[in-house]
């Protein structure tokens, strides 16, 4: 499995509630970095505002805290991780279902990462196969004891149901196959 490295180090994913990410931007206007707001809300004609505020993106170390920010809070104006609002347009429809083993581990490791619906039910399903507790799955997607619990029971279905199904094919499969041989057993008639 690859994981996303940058030249600062590893992908820092957002925490829940985090905006600390926020202060490390490119963009985020200080005494000793006086950059414009507005130059990351241009109009569609505004190229020398595009460019350069996707030029100043290119340069920020916190790029993807920034996209997968826009992306999950549904922010679809202004240039943001480095993508313009046309270019991110197709990622928000995207974004329910991105699943990222690497924040799934993460997560399953202790860290605090804001996760997509489907990286919520990989955390379910990774965690009912490592045998996580009942209240470590409730710490890790800060959710009550009992809805992880019924988590837990819901996956424990599915894993007893789909191994049913597959002793069923294996059974009806082997059951023809005996049916067949019998049959030709009889051979012809002489």
């Amino acid at each position: 499995m690859t994981t996303t490295t940058s030249p600062a180090g590893p992908a820092r994913y957002r925490s829940l509630g985090d905006h600390t990410w926020q202060d490390q931007a490119v963009c985020h206007p200080s005494e000793y970095n006086p950059v414009d707001p507005e130059i990351f809300f241009p109009e569609p004609d505004e190229t020398e505002k595009i460019t350069t505020a996707l030029s100043l993106c290119g340069q920020c170390p916190v790029r993807l805290a920034c996209l997968d920010a826009a992306l999950e809070g549904n922010e679809t104006h202004g240039i943001r991780g480095g993508l313009t609002q046309e270019e991110r347009a197709p990622l928000h429809e995207k974004i329910a279902k991105r699943l990222d083993y690497a924040r799934v581990s993460a997560t399953l490791a202790g860290r605090d990462i804001h996760l997509t619906k489907a990286e919520r039910r990989a955390v379910v399903l990774a965690g009912y196969r490592q045998g996580v507790t009942v209240e470590r799955l409730a710490r890790l997607l800060k959710i009550s004891e009992e809805h992880a619990t019924k988590l837990l029971r819901e996956t424990r279905r599915a894993f007893r149901n789909r191994e049913l199904q597959q002793a069923a094919r294996v059974g009806k499969r082997s059951w023809n196959s005996q049916d067949h041989l019998e049959r030709d057993d009889f051979g012809t008639a002489a």
